[in-house]
C-alpha cells in the first residue's frame, strides 16, 4: 500500500498532536475511565454520560486529529474528519433524541467482551509504548483507533437496532485503521479487526431466532 507519508512522518505527527493538546487528552482519559466504572456499577445517568463522551470522542478525533493535524501529511484526512463528524452527529441524534441510548452491562451477554474492549482503549497509549514506541511519538488518547475500540465496546451493550445504525462507521474504521498495524507498524491496532468482527456479529445476530432454535 502506497501512502503519501512515511512511518517517521506519521509518528512525528503524533508528537506534535500530543505536545499541543496533552491536557485535554488527560482529562478525556480520566472522564472516560470514570464513565466506564459508573456504567458497570449501574449508575442511573451513566448511559447519558457515556453517550456524551462518545460524541466528544468522535467530534474531537474528526475535527482536531484528522482535520487539523492528520491532513498535514494526508489530504484524504479531511474526508476522514467529515465522516467522524457525521458519526458524532448520529450519536447526538440517537443518544439525545426521544428515546435516547441505554447501555445495559448488568444484563447483556456481551458485557465481558464489551468491558475488555473499553479497557483496551484506555490502555491503548501504554500498549503502544510497551510495543516499542516512544514518548511523545506514539498514538495517545483521543485519536481514531482507541476511539473506535471504545465505541465498539459501548455499542455491544446497546440495543441492536441502535448498534446497527451507529456501528457502520466504527466497523469501516476497523478496516482502515487496522491496516496501520501492518503498514505503519502500530501494533496496538491489531485489535481493531477483531473488534470489528465482534461488532458485526452483534449487529447481524438475531436473539429471537437463537431462542427459537434452543
Amino acid at each position: 500500500m502506497n501512502l503519501p507519508f512515511t512511518h517517521d512522518q506519521f509518528l512525528d505527527l503524533f508528537a506534535a498532536y500530543n505536545e499541543a493538546v496533552w491536557p485535554v487528552l488527560i482529562a478525556l482519559w480520566t472522564a472516560t475511565a470514570g464513565a466506564v466504572v459508573r456504567l458497570y456499577l449501574g449508575s442511573g445517568d451513566a448511559s447519558r454520560t457515556v453517550t456524551g463522551l462518545l460524541i466528544f470522542h468522535w467530534a474531537w478525533s474528526g475535527a482536531v486529529y484528522h482535520i487539523i493535524y492528520f491532513r498535514r501529511i494526508n489530504p484524504i484526512a479531511v474526508l476522514f474528519g467529515a465522516v467522524f463528524l457525521v458519526q458524532a452527529a448520529l450519536l447526538l441524534w440517537r443518544g439525545f433524541g426521544s428515546s435516547g441510548l441505554v447501555f445495559e452491562p448488568q444484563t447483556s451477554k456481551w458485557r465481558v467482551p464489551a468491558l475488555l474492549l473499553m479497557l483496551y482503549s484506555l490502555a491503548y497509549p501504554g500498549i503502544g509504548l510497551a510495543l516499542g514506541l516512544q514518548v511523545p511519538r506514539f498514538p495517545s488518547f483521543g485519536v481514531p483507533c482507541p476511539t473506535t475500540v471504545f465505541t465498539i465496546g459501548v455499542l455491544l451493550l446497546a440495543p441492536r437496532r441502535q448498534a446497527r445504525i451507529l456501528g457502520i462507521v466504527p466497523v469501516l474504521w476497523t478496516a482502515i485503521g487496522g491496516s496501520a498495524a501492518f503498514v505503519l507498524r502500530v501494533r496496538a491496532d491489531l485489535v481493531l479487526p477483531l473488534a470489528g468482527v465482534l461488532l458485526l456479529a452483534y449487529m447481524l445476530s438475531n436473539p429471537q431466532q437463537q431462542r427459537r432454535a434452543t
